[in-house]
């Protein structure tokens, strides 16, 4: 497994120098926009967006999986379809090909010709000279899993909106970003085949700050949360920083008036927004906020998988909204709903999102078919989660 966590930060940092080289050419980055379309939009949104960025960055993962890891290629799973239409309106399956040559041949189909942007990406594709900064913990991590057992979710650009717009003047709140290009991330991470447990996760920020050089930089978090073995990149500081003082929330300026209401009563005002849903679990797991709320199943696996291993890691998880509610008001707890009883033996465990398959109430609708559909609570600590289940028990709308 420990080869496997490597190959998959090693995978994200590549990724996010594709991100970082997209953007940084505007004739480049404007060839690649194209809006998404019937069962593949996200129904939450008025309009919304894929590039070939995106494309490229989930099957460049995949075809290195593949190679490395032959048993893991027909497991491995994302948010985009690999079919890009270029501006004459030829269907291109886009597929990282043999050599570079070959991928250049292929992308400059997809961009009608322009040989020197696909002669940009395929070097950037197969460029095999991936620097990671010195990770005491991951080179010393020592552990054994059947890596054949696994599976695969990618997000190749979750918050693709705020990549497209690439705002960077943005100024934080207590360190979080509403929106901007800090908010596009990269998601990886690997579930159990069987049980659907997420195992590892890899979140990467491509855009985290600007150097001396006017050059963008990026960071990366990692986490295994498997058996007894929980481990992760985060250092000493982050891992026992506690939290504000009193309860704080993260959540999405579409949630739905009266939670944000609810929300903002529980925390005392200590409701932050922001985009993304990768980079709302990041504040969480970086505990900039005690947890992430969203009512509303509008997130998807690739959305949660890598960062729910993250937080396992942590002591924490994501749980289905919906269900942890129902096993909460159903008195296993001790109390009435709403009597504030001890629920500490509270067995959550079902409640938390699991990878292997559909959730039970999830949209036919292929666009909506991996949706997290009772939506979520990703959470730091099981204190915190019950604290908020209390006060979202007794909530009309839920």
């Amino acid at each position: 497994m420990a080869s496997l966590l490597r190959s998959l930060v090693e995978l994200s940092e590549k990724a996010a120098n594709l991100a970082r080289i997209i953007r940084s050419e505007r004739a480049l980055f404007e060839l690649l926009v194209e809006e998404k379309t019937g069962e593949q939009k996200n129904k939450r949104f008025v309009r919304d967006f894929k590039t070939l960025g995106d494309v490229l960055i989930q099957e460049m993962i995949h075809h290195e999986i593949a190679k490395k890891f032959p048993n893991l290629g027909d497991y491995v799973f994302g948010e985009e379809t690999n079919k890009f239409t270029n501006t004459l309106g030829e269907s291109i399956t886009v597929a990282v090909q043999s050599t570079e040559d070959q991928t250049c041949q292929l992308l400059t189909k997809v961009l009608d010709g322009n040989g020197d942007a696909a002669t940009l990406l395929a070097k950037a594709v197969h460029c095999d000279d991936v620097a990671l900064p010195t990770d005491p913990g991951l080179d010393s991590l020592n552990a054994e899993v059947d890596v054949d057992s696994l599976g695969i979710w990618i997000d190749p650009i979750d918050g693709t909106a705020q990549y497209i717009k690439g705002l960077s003047d943005e100024l934080p709140t207590d360190g979080i970003h509403e929106e901007g290009l800090q908010c596009a991330i990269i998601l990886i991470g690997a579930f159990d085949r069987q049980s659907g447990e997420p195992v590892i996760g890899v979140i990467n920020q491509p855009f985290c700050r600007i150097n001396g050089d006017n050059q963008w930089q990026g960071r990366y978090v990692w986490g295994i949360s498997h058996g007894n073995l929980q481990a992760n990149s985060l250092t000493p500081v982050f891992n026992d920083l506690p939290s504000t003082r009193g309860l704080s929330v993260i959540t999405s300026c579409s949630e739905n008036e009266d939670i944000r209401a609810a929300l903002h009563r529980l925390t005392c005002g200590k409701i932050r927004y922001a985009s993304g849903a990768g980079y709302k679990i990041l504040c969480a797991v970086e505990r900039r906020v005690d947890a992430y709320i969203l009512t509303a199943g509008s997130t998807f696996k690739w959305d949660t998988c890598g960062p729910h291993a993250i937080l396992r890691s942590l002591g924490g998880g994501v749980v289905d909204l919906q269900a942890a509610l129902r096993v909460y008001r159903g008195g296993q707890h001790g109390g009435e709903p709403g009597s504030g009883a001890d629920p500490a033996g509270l067995d959550l465990g079902p409640a938390e999102l699991h990878y292997h398959e559909r959730d039970a109430s999830s949209s036919n609708d292929p666009g909506q078919m991996w949706a997290n559909a009772g939506g979520l609570v990703a959470y730091r600590s099981k204190e915190v989660l019950l604290q908020f289940l209390e006060a979202l028990s007794t909530h009309p709308s839920l």
